[in-house]
C-alpha cells in the first residue's frame, strides 16, 4: 500500500538535522532533510551505526541534535520537547515496562499519565489487552510475558493516549519469527485505523512489508529515499541468479558476460556464481549456452527478485549485515 503523498500533510520534517557525540570526527546524523507524511508507515533502514537510532532519539527528545530543526505534529521538539513527547507514543529497543506492575497497570497508569481519567483509562486498557491478545494476562506480573507478548504490550501502552506518531526503534529485535510476524499484523491494522507510524530496522524483509516509503541510511546519510518497489526498480537490476558451478568457475564467469550483455555485476563466491541481470529473455538458454563454451557444470539454479539489500548493496558498496 502506498501514502497518498498529495493528500497527507507532513508529520515529520527535520531541517538539516545533525548530530555529533563528543569525541567523534564524523556525525552521526549528517544534515538531515526528510519529510514523512501522515497516515504512512515510514521506514529508516540501515546497519546498526547508520544513524538510524540517533534520528529516532532526536525527533523523539531523548538526543539533543548538535544542529538543525525538527518537529513533529508541526511541534518544535527542541524548543518544546515535552509538548512534543505528548503527540507520540514510544516502542525502544529495550523493555521498558515497569516491573513493579501488572499488564493491565502498564495501560492503566501510562493512561492516567497522559491526562485520561480514571474511567476511561479502565476502559482503554481493557480494550487493548482484548486487541492485543492480552486479556488472559491483564492481572499477571510483567515477568509472565513471553519476549513477544512484552513487545505487544510496549505498543498498546504506546498507543494508549492515541499519538500523533507512533515512533518504533528495530521493533522486532530478538523476537522469534511467530511473534515477529504477529506484530507486524499488528503494525499494519493500527496503519490502516490511520496511525503514523515511523520505524527503524535493520531488517530489509521487514521495511519491505511494512513501509509506505523506505529511506536507506548510511553514515548519518539518506542514500535513497522512496517506496520499497520503486527503490529496487531504481537499480536496474530485473533478476538475480545464483549458480553452483562445479567446474572451471572462473571461465564460466567470463562466458556469462559474452552471452548475457544484460549483466550488470558479477559475483564469485566458493563454488558458485551471483549474476545481477537488467531485463532480458530467453535466460536460462543463455546460462546454459555460457556452461557449455566454458566447460562447466552447472548443479543448482536459483532466481530471485531483487530486495532492499540489492538496493543498499548497489549504493553502499557493502552488505547490510556488516
Amino acid at each position: 500500500m502506498t501514502a497518498d503523498n498529495n493528500n497527507n500533510g507532513v508529520i515529520i520534517k527535520t531541517s538539516a538535522l545533525t548530530k555529533t557525540y563528543r569525541g567523534m570526527e564524523k556525525a552521526a546524523v549528517d544534515n538531515l532533510d526528510l519529510e514523512v507524511y501522515t497516515g504512512e508507515v515510514f521506514g529508516l533502514l540501515g546497519p546498526n551505526g547508520a544513524g538510524k537510532t540517533t534520528t529516532a532519539g532526536m525527533l523523539t527528545t531523548r538526543i539533543i541534535p548538535t544542529s538543525g530543526n525538527a518537529f513533529v505534529a508541526s511541534i518544535d521538539v527542541r524548543k518544546h520537547p515535552s509538548l512534543a513527547k505528548q503527540l507520540m507514543g514510544i516502542v525502544s529497543q529495550q523493555n521498558t515496562l515497569d516491573r513493579a506492575l501488572t499488564v493491565k497497570e502498564n495501560l492503566y497508569f501510562h493512561g492516567l499519565l497522559f491526562g485520561m481519567d480514571k474511567k476511561n483509562s479502565l476502559v482503554e486498557a481493557d480494550k487493548l489487552l482484548e486487541e492485543f491478545q492480552l486479556s488472559a494476562w491483564g492481572d499477571k506480573s510483567v515477568y509472565a510475558l513471553s519476549g513477544g507478548m512484552a513487545q505487544r504490550l510496549m505498543v498498546a501502552r504506546a498507543i494508549m493516549h492515541r499519538p500523533a506518531v507512533l515512533f518504533m526503534d528495530e521493533p522486532t529485535t530478538g523476537l522469534d519469527p511467530q511473534s515477529r510476524l504477529v506484530l507486524w499484523e499488528i503494525l499494519r491494522e493500527l496503519n490502516k485505523e490511520g496511525q503514523t507510524i515511523c520505524l527503524t530496522t535493520h531488517y530489509m524483509e521487514e521495511a519491505d512489508q511494512l513501509c509506505n516509503r523506505v529511506a536507506i541510511m548510511d553514515h548519518g546519510k539518506i542514500l535513497a529515499l522512496d517506496t520499497p518497489s520503486n527503490l529496487k526498480k531504481s537499480v536496474g537490476i530485473d533478476t538475480i541468479v545464483q549458480l553452483e558451478v562445479k567446474t572451471n568457475l572462473q571461465q564460466f564467469s567470463d562466458a556469462v558476460t559474452k552471452h548475457l550483455p544484460q549483466v550488470i555485476k558479477t559475483r564469485l563466491y566458493a563454488g558458485g556464481l551471483e549474476l545481477q541481470i537488467g531485463k532480458t529473455d530467453n535466460l536460462l538458454s543463455k546460462i546454459v549456452a555460457a556452461a557449455d563454451d566454458a566447460g562447466s557444470e552447472v548443479t543448482n539454479v536459483s532466481i530471485s527478485e531483487p530486495t532492499l539489500e540489492t538496493v543498499f548493496i548497489t549504493y553502499t558498496g557493502r552488505d547490510l549485515r556488516e
